[in-house]
């Protein structure tokens, strides 16, 4: 497991842009009791601030209240956040959810999906709470690397490139997780930095013990036996049979939960049609309920500049 460590908290301590530190200084701030703020997606490898980052925020405990209880049950929270910075805004969406939440999750013994799939990809270390948070969140991402990468043993070839193993799992999970991906989003994710995954890829396998054979031209094949191959398949049936209720699940929660989701889709709508939503404070307070009348208005405005030529 040393060497997978190793890797992991390196990955973690990469470099990240210096306003998406800010922002994570900020959120730290915004909700009590935050142990480590993971930043992840496509703003760390660009460095475009155009776009929203995103960030997962670990709580040492649940929110007090119906959300707090809500997050118990169908983690994780989601927000949206703003941020000026000499005069520039900064915007991120927030996925919280507690620490002890997320090393369950990692674990690959739930039927979701979505947190060990989510953090074998790239992501930075932004800010924790005390010394030994980082080792902590090490061993987290360490254990995701390991479910993963045993999923991924049984779902892809029996012998093949490494990336091909992380092509199979990334296919699967997007079928699983009710997720509209593009086709070949797997290609985008792993062409990125392909060394990365191989090493990541090999140095799982080793930590839990999966004997693997090296083939010819850079191929492995993994050491499963036929009942242990069973074992993975049949308990991945079942996180694709229960993966989209419980992606369903989620997303209704979200649309009662989802604090700042009338400003983060204002923006989303200036963003790609260029048309502005003014956010009034019931706007803000009552976005299911402001949908319809929004959504009429854009409807109006589109019509009127399809009419003049616009």
């Amino acid at each position: 497991m040393d060497a997978l460590l190793t890797l992991v908290a390196e990955d973690l301590a990469r470099p990240a842009p210096p306003p998406g530190r800010s922002m994570a200084q900020a959120l730290a701030t915004r909700f009590e009791g935050a142990a480590a703020i993971l930043f992840y997606g496509s703003v760390l490898r660009t460095g475009d601030l155009d776009g929203v980052m995103d960030f997962y925020v670990l709580t040492h405990g649940p929110r007090p209240g119906w959300r707090g209880l809500a997050g118990r049950v169908l983690w994780p929270d989601v927000s949206y956040h703003e941020l000026e910075i000499e005069g520039r805004v900064l915007r991120a969406k927030v996925a919280t959810m507690t620490l002890a939440q997320f090393q369950s999750a990692v674990t690959g013994r739930r039927i979701d999906t979505t947190i060990w799939t989510r953090f074998v990809q790239p992501a930075a270390l932004v800010w924790s709470s005390g010394a030994e948070t980082p080792r902590h969140i090490a061993e987290a991402v360490a254990t995701a690397a390991c479910a993963a990468t045993r999923f991924a043993a049984a779902l892809g070839p029996l012998e093949g490139g490494p990336l091909d193993f992380w092509r199979a799992l990334f296919q699967q999970t997007y079928a699983a997780e009710f997720r509209v991906e593009a086709r070949g989003r797997e290609n985008d994710i792993l062409g990125v930095d392909p060394g990365r995954y191989e090493r990541l890829l090999q140095a799982a396998w080793r930590a839990q013990g999966l004997r693997f054979e090296a083939g010819a031209q850079g191929a492995v094949r993994p050491v499963l036996a036929a009942d242990e191959r069973g074992r993975i398949l049949a308990a991945w049936r079942r996180r694709r049979a229960l993966g989209k209720p419980l992606n369903l699940a989620r997303l209704a929660k979200a649309a009662f939960t989802f604090e700042g989701a009338a400003r983060y889709a204002a923006w989303k709508i200036e963003r790609h049609t260029g048309l502005r939503v003014p956010l009034t404070p019931w706007r803000e307070k009552h976005p299911i309920l402001a949908s319809p009348g929004v959504f009429w208005r854009l409807w109006k405005a589109r019509r009127a500049q399809t009419a003049s030529g616009g």
